[in-house]
């Protein structure tokens, strides 16, 4: 099969979700990753849940470009979360013809995370979508392990694990252990690269993972063996946000160079 590459929405953050769409077409991409939900209060938050009019112009350039929906994001997991609140956003992912949603982790009590990401996916099924599980150090699901166990304790068939270079580094955890986790599972990937070297605080590594990751394969981490202990042909979102050079350096040429060092690592893979 033709491995499908997504430009996730981070990469280009400061493009709205329909220059998104653009974004990826020019670049070369054959899926988007569109951000219904913001991840923090600084950033825009669209009018794009339902039908809008942004909406419906996210559909047009969809249907001109012929680039696909990969997945939506990103719903969290809190204490006081209430599943149906997202049934909204989740129509609309089905909408938009995405088949996964991204999630994170946001409550400490893991009994409680389990049951709500489980009534997260109940609702996800309804609308024939897959629920991805990414963890992050920072929250509270901090590492493979725990994502991985999390998912398995939900006991649902779309529930899944969502892996980032990124954060298999700076949470420590291992690409060995990948193999513990059912193919079945490991419904898509992000991909970006970031030097050996994990910064000595919570604080720098968050702000290193939304604002300066590098383009794959110019850090130090073995994305060739990680691409090696995911499924094969694995859908891969090219999640890489480079502020610095977004100083001077145009969205859609930041996409091109993502992607060029993308296809340079499988290509390596595939030697």
């Amino acid at each position: 099969m033709s491995r499908p590459i997504s430009l996730a929405a981070l990469t280009v953050l400061e493009l709205a979700p329909p220059d998104m769409v653009t974004c990826a077409f020019e670049a070369g991409y054959s899926h988007v990753g569109i951000r219904l939900i913001a991840a923090t209060p600084t950033e825009p938050q669209y009018d794009i849940v339902c039908d809008t009019p942004m909406l419906r112009e996210v559909e047009a350039r969809l249907n001109d470009t012929g680039v696909k929906v990969l997945d939506v994001e990103i719903f969290r997991i809190k204490p006081d979360t209430k599943v149906a609140d997202y049934e909204a956003a989740i129509a609309t992912a089905s909408r938009l013809g995405a088949s996964d949603v991204l999630v994170a982790g946001n409550d400490p009590e893991e009994a409680r995370q389990i049951q709500t990401f489980a009534a997260f996916c109940d609702l996800a099924q309804r609308y024939g979508l897959r629920a991805s599980l990414e963890f992050m150090p920072w929250t509270d699901a901090k590492d493979l392990t725990q994502a991985a166990r999390i998912v398995e304790r939900a006991g649902r068939q779309n529930a899944g694990v969502l892996i980032d270079p990124f954060h298999l580094s700076r949470s420590r955890s291992r690409i060995q252990d990948i193999a513990s986790i059912p193919p079945s599972q490991l419904h898509f990937m992000q991909f970006c690269d970031v030097p050996a070297s994990i910064p000595p605080t919570m604080d720098e590594i968050l702000a290193e993972a939304r604002a300066e990751r590098l383009f794959p394969g110019d850090g130090q981490l073995d994305l060739v063996g990680l691409l090696r202990a995911v499924p094969k042909d694995i859908p891969l979102s090219v999640e890489v946000p480079t502020h610095a050079l977004a100083r001077t350096t145009a969205a859609t040429e930041r996409a091109r160079l993502a992607l060029a060092g993308t296809r340079r690592v499988l290509a390596q893979l595939e030697a």
